[in-house]
């Protein structure tokens, strides 16, 4: 199952600080994180729009590319191959 796009979008403007840039990164990296099916195959659970917000409200209180990097480092260190989905720069808005 794919993760709405809009939807995690919306969740995460909603949920956490930080800029669209920010936010549409994040939503490129988790859709492209729930295509690759990793996820699931490690976890045991989908990759949802309401998992990806549960566990970047865990993160420290920072903006939600911060937030997401935090998660998928936690990830790596826990099952490995997570280091790709990272935000690694974005878009500075004016």
């Amino acid at each position: 199952m794919r993760v709405n796009e809009s939807k995690l979008d919306r969740a995460l403007r909603e949920a956490f600080a930080g800029t669209d840039a920010e936010r549409r990164v994040v939503v490129r990296q988790a859709m492209d994180l729930a295509d690759s099916g990793q996820v699931t195959r490690d976890r045991g659970v989908a990759l949802t729009v309401d998992e990806v917000v549960r566990n970047l409200a865990d993160a420290p209180d920072e903006s939600v590319a911060n937030r997401w990097n935090w998660w998928m480092g936690a990830l790596e260190v826990a099952y490995g191959g997570y280091a790709a989905f990272q935000v690694r720069r974005y878009e500075k808005e004016k």
